[in-house]
């Protein structure tokens, strides 16, 4: 190998090290993020509920687990969404929730297995309700791999604006759905509320500590390849 390759070798490496290097402040940086994020979903969690935002109002991530009350009627009708939960594979059942306002926010009432989603089985109470949910922010087109086909009842994401105009309802509607919380003083029943699963992947710090593993590997090697070149006899 001529002096002139050894050289760019060198140089790669050194830059390597130092790309390396910057990866790794980024995923540090990341780190900070995601930890406040869970902080903030957190004190989300555990605050009070208050009232449903206006349904003309924006909502944003920010917004997303805020505990909210309800109070309205449902209608009678519904839409079935596919969903995998920890009692198994089955249904999410998304049904509109007229409130006192006269606008509609669509609820996702909770989980039924494949035996039970005949309407019959998970009827909605008639008559004024109130209830606690976690605001959740829509999620259009559909699941991995799986698009909403609204034609034939196949519904792999709940997306607010496709369920409302499936279900075609009228007046204001709230551009975001409500996860139904579990009430503790009340008996299990399907559809089963409560297994919203508020998960988020935090693998920052591993990430950080590889990129730095390889920046120090290729300082190292550039360090090498510096010493052996200096060992060299001139020409």
């Amino acid at each position: 190998m001529g002096r002139a390759a050894r050289i760019a070798l060198i140089v790669s490496a050194a830059l390597a090290s130092v790309g390396f290097l910057a990866l790794a402040g980024w995923q540090v940086q990341r780190l900070s993020w995601k930890l406040n994020l869970i902080e903030r979903v957190e004190q989300r969690l555990k605050a009070e509920p208050v009232a449903p935002p206006a349904v003309t109002a924006e909502v944003t991530k920010a917004d997303e687990y805020r505990r909210l009350r309800l109070r309205g009627q449902f209608e009678p009708r519904e839409v079935l969404v596919q969903a995998t939960t920890s009692l198994g594979g089955g249904h999410w059942v998304i049904a509109p929730l007229r409130l006192d306002d006269g606008s509609t926010i669509l609820v996702n009432r909770g989980f039924v297995p494949p035996e039970q989603r005949a309407p019959e089985a998970h009827a909605a109470p008639a008559g004024p309700v109130e209830l606690v949910g976690l605001l959740r922010l829509t999620e259009t087109g559909g699941g991995p791999l799986r698009k909403n086909e609204p034609a034939q009842g196949r519904w792999y994401s709940r997306d607010v604006a496709g369920i409302a105009a499936q279900l075609a309802l009228t007046g204001p509607i709230a551009p975001y759905f409500v996860d139904e919380s579990a009430d503790p003083a009340q008996p299990l029943r399907y559809p089963r509320p409560g297994l919203t699963v508020v998960h988020f992947a935090n693998n920052h710090a591993v990430y950080a500590a590889t990129w730095l593993a390889l920046a120090a590997m290729a300082a190292a090697a550039a360090g090498y390849l510096v010493r052996e070149e200096r060992r060299r006899p001139a020409p």
